[in-house]
């Protein structure tokens, strides 16, 4: 009877927090899709790229979508159900009848897994294969509509190539200057006071500019005393699509699963390992010629400034190399994106030890109260979240720690709430 009542309330109470779960996890969904539209339509409606094209990369974006708004549906619709039993004393009555806390709490922490490990297949199989198709279709779109890379206002990067560009006005970009190296290694700065766009007609993969009011300054790197000036009235400067950066960068880990990531970051862990195995043998080096160099004066006898003179760049060279950091950019930038496959779809579940205590609290308007605090413990957790990235990114943060930092804080915000209450 006991078992047959658990599961009556179980059912009951899935069904009302899988409900204002729908209803929190579409809110998100729209937030987040609006944004990507307004983000499509600055860089991509704006300068009247095919619509077709356009909807395929929407639907290219859905899966990191629903793998962030499953995590905020869970906290808001956990928030809103748990606030629901709360005001109207349902909870209160469960309680009367020797329903414990943690019985209560059955359903929440199920559906929390659910959510978890839909989150997680959503951004570890579907995100990758969605960043990969979206990443082949804008490459297309570019190699057909250039105009889709320059942008006024910005600095664009090739392989040898540097744009930076002014203001656009009627299709032309003002105060343009182009930063290259001309095909026998000496070094070139264009300046433009306009650039267009040029038709290419049917030839496609190349941006064509035209330049106007053109002034060019080189110099050779063997005599930088030396510089050639020439003006023009028009340029054109063609750059071939295929030395874009985008087009040559690879795979990021963005788009790996989890397991491919993994496999990355031990080859990058064994090359780096590698590289520290080296400084440490030139570090060996430099200590034995700097021993055998001051063994060498001391049976010698000779003068102090003779000595000095051969040992001082002995030990600067040596704590010059001892002090150099070995360090792997791009591998923290693995760790990172691989702890973040993880830690995200985590928070469905980890929302739920913290809304549940903090709706159980409501007294009245329990859905209404748990869907702004929601908002609220939503927001703070992903400014956490970006502040840990730009952490781990920028100030050398352990990726870890950085990742998970937002879930530990959630779990350890809801432990005081949840200990009263299970043991009362």
């Amino acid at each position: 009877m006991k078992r047959r009542v658990h599961a009556t309330l179980w059912w009951y109470i899935g069904k009302e927090f899988l409900l204002s779960f729908v209803v929190a996890f579409l809110f998100f969904f729209i937030i987040f899709f609006l944004n990507q539209l307004l983000l499509m339509a600055e860089d991509i409606l704006s300068r009247k790229a095919p619509v077709g094209d356009v909807v395929r990369l929407v639907i290219y974006a859905m899966p990191a979508i629903v793998a962030m708004s499953f995590p905020f549906g869970s906290l808001v619709g956990a928030l809103m159900a748990a606030g629901r039993l709360s005001s109207e004393n349902e909870l209160l009555v469960m309680r009367a009848s020797g329903v414990s806390r943690p019985a209560v709490m059955v359903p929440f922490v199920v559906l929390g897994i659910a959510f978890s490990l839909v989150s997680f297949v959503m951004n570890d199989y579907f995100l990758p294969l969605g960043t990969i198709n979206y990443g082949k279709l804008y490459r297309k779109m570019i190699t057909s509509a250039p105009a889709l890379e320059l942008r006024p206002y910005s600095v664009k990067r090739y392989k040898d190539t540097t744009i930076v560009t002014g203001a656009m006005d009627s299709g032309k970009l003002s105060d343009v200057v182009i930063i290259d190296a001309t095909k026998d290694g000496k070094s070139r700065i264009i300046s433009a006071g306009a650039a267009a766009l040029l038709d290419t007609g049917g030839e496609t993969g190349v941006i064509t500019l035209v330049l106007d009011d053109v002034f060019v300054q080189e110099s050779d790197p063997g005599k930088p005393k030396r510089f050639e000036y020439s003006t023009a009235d028009r340029m054109e400067y063609n750059i071939l699509l295929t030395s874009f950066s985008d087009f040559s960068a690879g795979i990021s880990p963005r788009e790996m699963s989890s397991v491919d990531v993994s496999k990355a970051i031990r080859k990058k862990e064994a090359a780096l390992a590698g590289r520290l195995f080296v400084r440490e043998e030139e570090l060996d080096v430099k200590r034995s010629e700097l021993l055998a160099e001051y063994a060498s004066r001391s049976r010698s006898m000779g003068s102090l400034d003779g000595a000095l003179s051969k040992l001082v760049p002995l030990m600067n060279s040596h704590a010059a190399l001892a002090v150099k950091s070995v360090k792997d950019r791009s591998l923290d930038i693995y760790r990172l994106e691989y702890y973040k496959k993880f830690s995200i779809p985590a928070g469905a579940l980890c929302f739920i030890f913290l809304a549940f205590p903090l709706g159980a609290r409501a007294r009245r308007s329990g859905k209404t109260v748990g869907f702004g605090l929601g908002l609220l413990v939503a927001a703070a957790y992903w400014g956490l979240l970006i502040g840990g990235q730009t952490l781990g990114l920028r100030a050398g943060l352990d990726p870890l720690v950085a990742m998970w930092a937002p879930n530990v804080l959630v779990l350890l915000s809801a432990f005081p709430l949840l200990v009263p209450r299970w043991s009362a």
